[in-house]
């Protein structure tokens, strides 16, 4: 693949992370879920409030991956207090990798999981950590083909449907 390009989001990107974020979310979910509560999370889950709140977390971090000024798909990782789960200060979670499809299986998911284990390294991370939903046979083995494992499960809510997360580690 040409060119790709990482480079972190700032507040003044919230728009495009809004739209990239709900486009990806939408093509990776919605065939599985039900229009209402996908509707629901798309309006709650990225609203620019939300994204401007997690921009300016100092424990979180977003990343746009880019082929010249498309963004194509984007990285999430959290630290400390702001993981969801964990809370490790050890610990580094990747909350989203998320590529748009038409760009599926052109190694741009391989190139920002990358990105996440530099922040990790540089970061002295014992381990990264990550939730997957059950149903996601495709990111389970992506996730499996970098090492990671599968430890435990927790409850995800999708608009009023409870869904399982598979949670995954990496030691570093």
């Amino acid at each position: 693949m040409d060119n790709i390009t990482i480079e972190q989001v700032t507040l003044k990107d919230k728009e495009q992370l809004q739209q990239i974020g709900r486009q990806t979310f939408f093509e990776t979910f919605s065939s599985s879920n039900t229009d209402e509560n996908m509707k629901r999370y798309l309006e709650e889950g990225f609203s620019l409030s939300k994204l401007a709140h997690e921009l300016n977390d100092t424990n979180s971090a977003f990343y746009f991956a880019r082929i010249g000024q498309q963004i194509i798909g984007y990285l999430k990782v959290n630290f400390g207090e702001s993981q969801t789960e964990l809370k490790n200060e050890q610990a580094l979670e990747i909350e989203r990798i998320y590529v748009l499809r038409e760009f599926h299986g052109k190694n741009i998911g391989q190139v920002l999981y990358e990105k996440a284990m530099a922040i990790a390294i540089e970061k002295k991370a014992d381990y990264i950590w990550l939730g997957v939903w059950e149903e996601n046979p495709r990111a389970i083995r992506f996730y499996e083909k970098n090492g990671f494992v599968a430890f435990d499960k927790h409850i995800f809510l999708l608009g009023n449907d409870a869904q399982t997360d598979i949670m995954m580690k990496k030691q570093i």
